[in-house]
């Protein structure tokens, strides 16, 4: 016998053998035909006629086309079409298996359970389980509208949006230490008389304070009205300088001349509208200059110290706009501008101080309070954005599940910019107008990344 008749008899016996296991094991447990199952098998059958005797021929037709009643239906002209193609270009059993692997199951009602077993229930509501359909090679799952609306899934366009790179921080309210006056003498004296008494008290710039005695002031006071009426310039000059270097303002200085007497009890006045948050005195109180006696915070404009983070601190600059919102009044909000940036860290905490100023004409803001602080940085517009929750952070890479339509779901790897407070700039990945899943998304990606590398493990 020629060396091809070995082989060729070898091969029909193969071929006889499984195809009588299909008929043993197969046989019982596969269903009723379909039409055109029944015509892609014959078509099968008839090529393999030419191997077999007429006998063997009539068993592995039968038991053929009971084989492939499982298989996905496929007309003539869908295998011609499928044969026609290169090969390159075909589907392999192997990658057509690949889709089907391992399908999972979900309850409709709750998308927590999650099974491999077709005929399984759910144990919560007794359910049967609906397939989750596998991803294909390009990770694309589909769901059916029971399982949508089971999950909850929702969806969000892609826009083109004006964004602000947002510094949300946490500060307190502090005074502006340009507006805090210290009232203290120039020289020692008694306090004979205090007009303002209390912390707290309201003072308006010229109001009198309080009234003191001091030697060395009444003598001041002598010596200018004498060299007044000697007329010697020099002399005048001199003593009217020594009455300015102990504190007496040229209006008192103007009095004095005008009235020509001298005043044994010295007034001294507000410079500027304020209140009271400090009194060290009381009255008949020896104080010396070194000793501060009241001092008075003007609130018409307030700081408020933040801290930003190390990782932020490039972002904030000064003159950018802020706003700040406190716990008692969250319906109303404060609108500044960051007015310095501290030049160095707090080794502590890693984080860089920045002082902003408010308007406070009303004097809700009061110091010591705490407050939350927006700091927005230049804006970027027209910039392609999404809802910032359809971002999967992986820790390697971003994505998102876009909507395909028709329940199917693709994940698409992103590139990202700034974000700025619900949405998230998208430099790369995607267009203005695609639809991304704002919810339920990580368990959508979850399973199309468990299929793809089910399907990737079985090709290979």
């Amino acid at each position: 016998m020629s060396k091809f008749g070995k082989k060729s008899r070898s091969l029909r016996y193969r071929l006889w053998l499984g195809m009588c296991w299909a008929k043993n094991v197969l046989g019982p447990n596969l269903g009723a035909s379909v039409d055109p199952v029944m015509k892609f098998s014959r078509y099968v059958v008839g090529v393999t006629i030419v191997a077999f005797p007429m006998t063997i021929y009539l068993i592995t037709a039968q038991d053929t086309i009971s084989a492939v009643n499982e298989m996905p239906a496929l007309s003539l002209a869908q295998s011609a079409e499928s044969i026609s193609k290169p090969a390159t270009q075909r589907e392999t059993a192997l990658e057509h298996g690949a889709k089907h692997a391992n399908p999972s199951y979900v309850c409709p009602m709750h998308s927590d359970i999650i099974d491999k077993n077709p005929d399984a229930t759910c144990p919560i509501c007794g359910m049967n389980l609906v397939e989750v359909k596998a991803a294909g090679e390009n990770g694309m799952i589909e769901l059916s509208s029971v399982v949508m609306n089971s999950l909850g899934v929702r969806t969000g366009k892609v826009k083109r949006k004006t964004l602000y790179r947002r510094v949300d921080s946490v500060g307190y309210i502090s005074p502006d230490e340009n507006k805090i006056i210290t009232v203290n003498l120039r020289t020692d004296g008694w306090i004979e008389r205090l007009v303002v008494k209390t912390v707290g008290e309201r003072v308006k710039k010229g109001q009198l304070i309080l009234e003191v005695y001091s030697p060395k002031l009444v003598n001041a006071q002598e010596e200018y009205l004498q060299a007044r009426a000697l007329g010697n310039d020099i002399l005048v000059k001199a003593s009217k300088e020594r009455l300015r270097s102990l504190g007496i303002s040229y209006s008192q200085i103007k009095r004095l001349r005008t009235k020509n007497l001298v005043e044994p009890l010295v007034k001294i006045y507000a410079k500027r509208d304020g209140i009271v948050t400090e009194m060290n005195v009381s009255e008949g109180m020896y104080v010396k200059p070194s000793k501060p006696l009241v001092k008075l915070v003007d609130l018409a404009s307030v700081w408020l110290i933040a801290e930003v983070f190390e990782r932020q601190s490039d972002w904030v600059k000064v003159g950018q706009r802020a706003i700040a919102n406190l716990p008692f009044l969250p319906d109303q909000s404060w609108e500044g501008k960051v007015e310095y940036v501290y030049p160095t860290l707090d080794p502590k905490t890693r984080t860089l101080k920045v002082r902003l100023r408010f308007d406070n004409v009303d004097e809700q803001l009061k110091p010591n309070m705490y407050a939350n602080v927006a700091i927005f940085a230049k804006p970027r517009r027209k910039v392609l954005s999404i809802p910032r929750e359809a971002l999967i952070r992986t820790g390697t890479e971003k994505r998102v599940i876009m909507s395909m339509g028709n329940g199917q779901f693709k994940p698409r790897k992103v590139r990202v910019g700034i974000e700025s407070g619900n949405r998230v700039e998208i430099t790369g990945g995607l267009e203005e107008g695609d639809i991304v899943v704002t919810s339920s998304q990580f368990l959508i990606d979850s399973e199309s990344s468990m299929q793809a590398s089910l399907a990737r493990m079985t090709v290979n």
